[in-house]
């Protein structure tokens, strides 16, 4: 019998080996500190993103990346912020994430607008990588990995990824992101700032190929930080008081990341971030509107939000009453895993929840703080060093204000 030879795409071939490299590594490579971010402003020089009626993406992101990097280096001295581009020219997609890896960033935010034929759309959306789920995503990914199309000689720097081509993208079905975790969990925090501090949208936290992701060795964000094509989110976006609200609230996610990576005792003892439920997503497709008039400065659609007081640490008294448990958390996967499975140890009684687009694993289900914590250290000494408290009502995961107010604790 002849054998038949199979041939596959060099970027396949390439993508396999890269996850070979980098997927065993995921615990062993955990951020614990943020240092340095590299923040990249989309698009530039010749490549003008996409084009709203009065603006131009390459510059709005620009503009809004600026602010942010002044706003970290302003009020976090310990972090050193890296621009990929700080003035109007074209760096090409895969520089972007090299330039990143080779600075050792810790994060890595990019900084993007977003446009569709249906004007009506508005809001923001925050990008983690991985496999698009929905054809919206798909189209927003060939969008902004089109700017390859750009570069001289892309197909040998890409090693034959053809953006426009459905097929290429199934390498990113096999990616196993080392810092999805952390990066959806900044992405999170990400659009909760943008509906609660700037009044915008929450369109969600969504995953989808793209390029400037792809390759970086960080938890890194895509953020597409509203609609161009939308006429009064344009009006807002290019104003400079609209950046300002934008970088903002990127930054009020940033300084929570940050807290939370490097203290995250101290994180459990204020505001938990509820399970995240991404917004319903669209099936239209991206095309870029036509260019037009400078814009006119107009008023901000900030909200006020009222931002409740930190409660002050309690013995929570949780009857059966209240359905109120508290559970300590060991473990955290992007794939599902049986609750018996060795991973576990001597661990019993495993639990799985989803959070975040992650299967996370607990034990234990206590009525009092002091059990709880008697549990943590038990988990701790065997061997689970990450492990940290999660409350719950009814088994669903709410925040350790919540589980006080629920036990009647004022």
């Amino acid at each position: 019998m002849q054998k038949t030879k199979i041939f596959l795409p060099a970027f396949l071939i390439i993508a396999v080996l890269f996850l070979l490299l980098f997927s065993g590594n995921a615990s062993a490579q955990k951020k614990v500190a943020i240092k340095r971010v590299v923040i990249d402003a989309g698009h530039g020089g010749q490549d003008p993103g996409t084009i709203g009626r009065r603006a131009k993406e390459k510059n709005v992101a620009l503009a809004i990346a600026l602010k942010l990097g002044n706003m970290i280096q302003k009020n976090c001295k310990d972090v050193k912020v890296i621009f990929t581009r700080d003035r109007d020219v074209f760096v090409e997609l895969n520089r972007r994430a090299q330039f990143a890896n080779d600075m050792k960033a810790d994060l890595f935010i990019s900084v993007h607008c977003n446009a569709n034929t249906d004007h009506s759309l508005k809001g923001a959306e925050t990008y983690v990588m991985g496999l698009h789920k929905t054809k919206a995503n798909l189209e927003i990914a060939k969008t902004e990995n089109a700017s390859i199309l750009m570069e001289s000689d892309y197909s040998t720097h890409y090693d034959g990824f053809n953006p426009n081509s459905d097929e290429s993208y199934i390498t990113f079905s096999m990616f196993q992101d080392a810092y999805l975790e952390q990066s959806m969990e900044f992405a999170a925090e990400v659009q909760k700032q943008f509906e609660e501090r700037v009044g915008m949208n929450d369109r969600g936290v969504r995953q989808a190929g793209f390029l400037v992701l792809y390759k970086t060795t960080m938890p890194s964000v895509l953020v597409e930080t509203g609609y161009l094509s939308n006429p009064s989110e344009e009006t807002f976006m290019v104003t400079d008081k609209g950046q300002e609200f934008i970088a903002s609230a990127i930054f009020r996610a940033f300084k929570t990341f940050k807290q939370n990576v490097e203290q995250p005792e101290q994180a459990l003892n204020q505001q938990y971030p509820k399970s995240y439920v991404p917004k319903p997503e669209t099936t239209q497709q991206i095309k870029p509107a036509t260019d037009s008039s400078p814009a006119k400065q107009v008023s901000s659609p900030v909200k006020k939000v009222k931002v409740p007081a930190v409660v002050p640490a309690a013995e929570v008294q949780a009857p059966s009453t209240t359905g109120i448990s508290i559970r300590v958390q060991v473990a955290s996967m992007s794939k599902e895993v049986p609750t018996t499975s060795a991973v576990f140890g001597s661990l019993i009684s495993v639990r799985m929840y989803v959070h975040n687009g992650m299967f996370k694993y607990t034990v234990g289900g206590e009525v009092t703080m002091a059990a709880a914590e008697r549990l943590l250290n038990e988990v701790k000494a065997k061997g689970f060093k990450d492990a940290f408290i999660v409350f719950f009502k009814d088994d669903i995961r709410i925040t350790k204000e919540e589980a006080l107010a629920s036990a009647g604790v004022k």
